[in-house]
């Protein structure tokens, strides 16, 4: 645990001296879309799936938040069978067909390896329908691989802005003698790091700004509830679930 526990320490000091600018200009962009109604997008496959949820409908976080989710993307459904409709070309349209997705607002596009086929192309047919693509990645792994997609381009390669969680190639982070691998990934305490800090560098704008964030409160404190459905209004229609 040790080990473990001193490779996330170094992990979050290089997250905070490397991904500043790219946070800070990921930030600017939500914050331009939200304060005239716009929302975020976030989408993830995989594991990845967990941390698009993360920024999503939940206490602490940004109301205007809509998680494009499938269960068939992710582990939820057998590992063997997901992990091949992840490379599966064509599904990213179906998907993105199915929200309201407008000119102007941002959709971070969350992959570590960022070479599947459903990411690639989530990121192409959103930059095609003008909006700010995001890429949360691992450069590291991912400059070393080649894409599964047709147009031979990684998720980095397509984005707008991209956050790399810095990563090691393969996510597994510590090495013990007489195994042939690592164990104990980091893409997903490193993506919500960075999904945190941007809900509280937009919180600052809008404060900055002299507007109230739209913020969800736990729905287990008292008004809770009425706080949440009143914000929640706002956005029925944009948001699936709402």
């Amino acid at each position: 645990m040790t080990r473990y526990h001193e490779t996330i320490l170094r992990l979050l000091e290089q997250l905070a001296n490397t991904q500043a600018t790219a946070l800070e200009d990921t930030a600017q962009a939500i914050f331009a879309s939200l304060k005239t109604d716009g929302v975020w997008h976030v989408f993830g496959s995989g594991h990845s799936h967990t941390l698009a949820e993360e920024a999503f409908h939940r206490a602490g976080g940004l109301v205007p938040v809509n998680a494009i989710q499938e269960v068939f993307l992710t582990p939820l459904t057998p590992p063997a069978v997901s992990g091949q409709l992840e490379r599966l070309p064509g599904v990213a349209k179906v998907l993105l067909d199915g929200h309201d997705l407008r000119p102007g607002e941002v959709l971070m596009v969350i992959s570590n390896s960022g070479i599947n086929a459903v990411p690639v192309e989530i990121a192409l047919e959103a930059k095609a329908r003008g909006l700010t693509v995001v890429a949360l990645t691992s450069l590291a792994h991912s400059r070393r691989m080649r894409s599964r997609h047709a147009s031979g381009k990684r998720l980095f390669e397509i984005a707008d802005i991209v956050l790399d969680n810095c990563g090691v190639p393969g996510d597994g982070a510590v090495r013990y003698d007489g195994m042939p691998g690592r164990v104990a990934p980091t893409s997903l305490l490193a993506g919500s790091y960075l999904i945190n800090s941007l809900v509280c560098r937009v919180v600052e704008l809008f404060l900055a700004a002299g507007l109230a964030p739209p913020v969800y409160v736990s729905a287990n404190v008292p008004e809770g509830d009425e706080h949440n459905h009143t914000l929640e209004a706002r956005y029925r229609g944009r948001i699936r679930g709402l």
